[in-house]
């Protein structure tokens, strides 16, 4: 596959402070087709932030490599938008100037400034652009953080459990949006999340990954058609069988799953 994300034999290592080893990727092999909304899911601590960082460019593999379209992943680059749970954004600067931060800083302002106005528009926070992130709330906060992901145009976006600090009704508003801005760019999707119930509610695939060191235990494909029910009693089955391989997920058995 040469469109697409590439994870071949990646292995990550980290050493503590006090000089212990501790081997967070155990040998992971993932194919990604482009236009894909893949979800990572596996225990705390498992190592699915790590695989975001490591495709985002913040950090090396001790073993193996990632790849985007055919091209090595060595470094950061626009081409790849990463979303972390807390908006992160500057408390000094209100929503337009947050959002146009890194067309500014690549000094593409002046020929892209229309964009700006696109992206704040498709994350719905017209009206919004002289407000500062104080004075809005950690939903719209984190639609404006969405919004500078996304105006570099990358062919990936990267989400690290983005909804996990949001109530529950704008959660699955903002899910709604995630799947509207998915539909309209047309771009490959790889989120963090430990709500399965979100998993099944947002993915074509979900990746399931064993306690560290993580391996992958699982590749789930979701043939369920959008907007997705709920309580379709297809989402639900597949819900619990996601639970269940949870619950087995890097032990010793004979029983067989098929999903």
């Amino acid at each position: 596959m040469v469109d697409g994300i590439i994870f071949e034999g990646v292995r990550k290592s980290f050493t503590t402070i006090d000089g212990e080893t501790v081997n967070a990727l155990n040998g992971v092999d993932l194919e990604i087709e482009k236009g894909d909304f893949v979800c990572l899911i596996g225990p705390s601590g498992c190592g699915k932030s790590t695989m975001l960082r490591l495709l985002a460019g913040l950090d090396v593999p001790t073993e193996g490599s990632i790849y985007i379209d055919g091209s090595k992943v060595t470094r950061p680059d626009h081409d790849r938008g990463l979303v972390f749970q807390d908006p992160n954004l500057f408390p000094w600067l209100n929503i337009y100037d947050n959002i146009s931060f890194g067309l500014k800083v690549r000094k593409l302002f002046k020929e892209r400034k229309n964009d700006v106005d696109e992206f704040i528009e498709l994350v719905g926070l017209k009206g919004f652009e002289k407000s500062f992130p104080h004075q809005l709330s950690g939903g719209m906060c984190q639609r404006a953080s969405l919004a500078r992901a996304l105006i570099g145009h990358p062919k990936a976006l990267l989400l690290d459990e983005p909804l996990g600090a949001l109530d529950a009704f704008t959660r699955m508003n903002m899910q709604d949006e995630l799947l509207r801005i998915k539909s309209e760019k047309k771009m490959t999707m790889i989120m963090v999340t430990h709500d399965v119930d979100e998993a099944v509610y947002l993915a074509d695939k979900i990746v399931v990954m064993t306690p560290r060191p993580a391996k992958i235990e699982d590749v789930i494909d979701v043939r369920l058609s959008q907007p997705r029910d709920r309580n379709n009693p297809e989402f639900i089955r597949l819900r619990s069988k996601i639970l269940k391989i949870l619950d087995f997920a890097g032990k010793e058995r004979d029983v067989e799953y098929n999903i």
